[in-house]
């Protein structure tokens, strides 16, 4: 933590760095106000949004009648133009809500009825002839889909990532490795707060509380009681590249009143991601996959896409969605002045997550906060992504840099280039490497190239490989070993 800034009194301190702590920093940016952003994890998009499903929602899956509806739609719209700016991945591929029985046509029409409402184009009813037609790797027995030319898919942490980045270029502190421990008053009801974390203490005029799952602590440590979350856990599994083009629209089942249910997801990088499951668990940090997970989920996507088969999985995770009674979104201030929660945002989370922001900056406005916007977002370079680029675009690139003649990962074709320009960025984890450039995410899971991966963090950060964690804390990959005297 840089002292120096610590002890300068902030107008508002963020918790939470995950996409939405990191959209709302990404939006005060812009205006005048001195803001920081802390997060407990050792880098930014570390907690939920790691384990997102990287779903833009069309705009028309939550009611209009609900604050997570309302910002849905609006949040979707925006993210064409973060993307231009951010440099992300990011494609409308489109989706399918598919009915297998009769029983699920009132659903349809219910998802039908929402976009217009909410005036989300393009959303309409499709023949079993029409989906099949479009989508031949589907279930035959399907009885009729709705689709929505809307929907678009991004990954998630390089979309913290580039937010971040883009905040910090725009004045915005970030701190990592900076868990809360306790907020207090200072003087005055009306005079702000004091973040307590191990490293400083941070003066500030307003939190904002975008914890996720640890949101209801954080209101607590401020006195404010009511913000009652469940830790709701979601399994996903990811499949190997050669099923590219299984599909090419994301696929969603009818949903339940508490989940969207399992999804067969085309992931913007070629793979194909199936899940998640959705368990209310006790432990927040229980982030364990399961044989009954992958079952319940494999048996799920065969309803939809009878093709797809357990040999193709090549990993597998969970995350953690925050759960609030009314599963509604809890934005807002609070009767403890200056501490606004930010609470409950589990799907559509990630969409509405640019909405959010601006609905924040008008919160903290109508509070009497200047937020106006005073200047454009911070641009930033967009990363290198070898495979992506043609022969000919490679060739000049390894003329022109040594270290793009190194392929570090096989299976994803990332350079040494491309490795060394994450650690310039801001990675210190190998996880912050594998987010930023997808070293170790192909078929073999980082068999070839972790040990690359870590020798390269390691010169670079000028660390021993013992000091070389997977995502911070005590998540080391090497310990030195003493041998036995003889």
């Amino acid at each position: 933590m840089d002292s120096g800034a610590a002890g300068t009194l902030q107008d508002v301190v963020i918790v939470g760095a995950g996409v939405v702590g990191c959209a709302i920093a990404h939006e005060l940016s812009r205006t005048g106000l001195r803001v920081a952003l802390v997060e407990r994890a050792t880098e930014v998009g570390f907690g939920t949004s790691k384990a997102n499903s990287g779903i833009i929602h069309g705009g028309h899956h939550a009611s209009p009648d609900t604050l997570k509806g309302r910002l849905e739609w609006a949040g979707n719209q925006l993210w064409d133009g973060l993307c231009a700016e951010l440099g992300f991945g990011f494609a409308r591929v489109g989706e399918l809500t598919v009915a297998l029985a009769e029983d699920d046509e009132p659903a349809l029409e219910r998802l039908v009825r929402q976009a217009e409402e909410k005036g989300v184009p393009g959303v309409e009813r499709w023949t079993r002839e029409q989906v099949l037609a479009a989508e031949p790797a589907l279930n035959p027995a399907l009885v009729g889909a709705v689709h929505a030319p809307t929907t678009g898919v991004i990954n998630p942490y390089e979309a913290c990532f580039g937010l971040a980045e883009s905040a910090v270029a725009g004045g915005v502190t970030l701190w990592t490795d900076c868990p809360v421990l306790a907020l207090r008053p200072m003087r005055g009801p009306d005079d702000g707060w004091e973040v307590i974390t191990p490293s400083a203490t941070i003066a500030t005029r307003a939190v904002v509380n975008a914890a996720g799952v640890a949101a209801g602590d954080i209101a607590r440590m401020a006195g404010i009681e009511g913000v009652q979350l469940r830790p709701r856990k979601g399994e996903e599994y990811l499949l190997d590249k050669r099923l590219a083009g299984l599909v090419h629209r994301v696929i969603y089942p009818c949903p339940s009143p508490t989940s969207k249910g399992t999804l067969v997801i085309p992931t913007y990088d070629g793979t194909i991601m199936i899940g998640p499951t959705a368990d209310l668990v006790d432990d927040p940090d229980d982030l364990t996959t399961s044989v009954s997970g992958a079952d319940r989920i494999l048996a799920a996507a065969r309803r939809l896409v009878p093709g797809i088969s357990e040999r193709d999985v090549i990993a597998q995770f969970a995350g953690m969605r925050a759960v609030l009674d009314d599963e509604d979104f809890l934005i807002g201030p609070t009767e403890a002045p200056g501490f606004f929660n930010v609470a409950g945002i589990q799907s559509p989370g990630l969409t509405a997550a640019p909405a959010i922001a601006r609905y924040v900056a008008a919160l903290l406005g109508a509070a009497g906060f200047d937020t106006e916007r005073v200047s454009a977002a911070q641009r930033v370079a967009p990363p290198v992504r070898f495979a992506h680029l043609d022969d000919a675009a490679q060739q000049a690139l390894a003329a022109d840099e040594p270290a793009h003649r190194r392929i570090l990962c096989r299976c994803e074709m990332v350079t040494e280039g491309a490795v060394r320009e994450a650690i310039a960025r801001g990675a210190h984890t190998l996880d912050g490497l594998k987010f930023r450039t997808r070293a170790g995410m192909g078929r073999c899971q980082g068999g070839f190239c972790t040990d690359r991966c870590m020798a390269v963090l390691a010169a670079a950060l000028d660390l021993p490989l013992t000091s070389v964690t997977k995502r911070g804390g005590d998540s080391w990959l090497v310990l030195d070993r003493s041998e036995p005297s003889s």
